[in-house]
């Protein structure tokens, strides 16, 4: 039987103005590479970029549950004008966070 998956930690936030920033900033450029560029991407790179702040600011350092906030709480999200949704989004946060940790996205390592 495969091993689970160990759940992944994030550090304590220490900055969390500059964490968000650069997390707006990274998702947009990776929304703006994905598809075409499209209004839409800015507004959705900011709400993400809210949603994983404040989650972070009352204490949640679990990746695993920071996607499951992004995806519940860009539910309430319009994302009629865009080519994303809320899980689209939810594991684009997660990737970028992976890669910005050094861990591979792909298998776990």
């Amino acid at each position: 039987m495969a091993e689970p998956i160990a759940p992944v930690t994030l550090p304590p936030v220490t900055n969390p103005e500059r964490e968000g920033e650069w997390l707006e900033k990274t998702l947009l450029a990776w929304l703006d590479s994905e598809f075409i560029p499209e209004a839409a991407n800015e507004q959705i790179a900011k709400r993400a970029a809210q949603i994983y702040i404040r989650q972070r600011m009352e204490g949640e350092n679990d990746l695993g549950s920071l996607v499951i906030a992004i995806v519940t709480e860009m539910q309430g999200y319009d994302f009629s004008k865009s080519f994303y949704g809320e899980f689209a989004i939810a594991n684009a946060v997660s990737d970028l966070l992976l890669e910005s940790l050094g861990i591979d996205k792909c298998c776990g390592n």
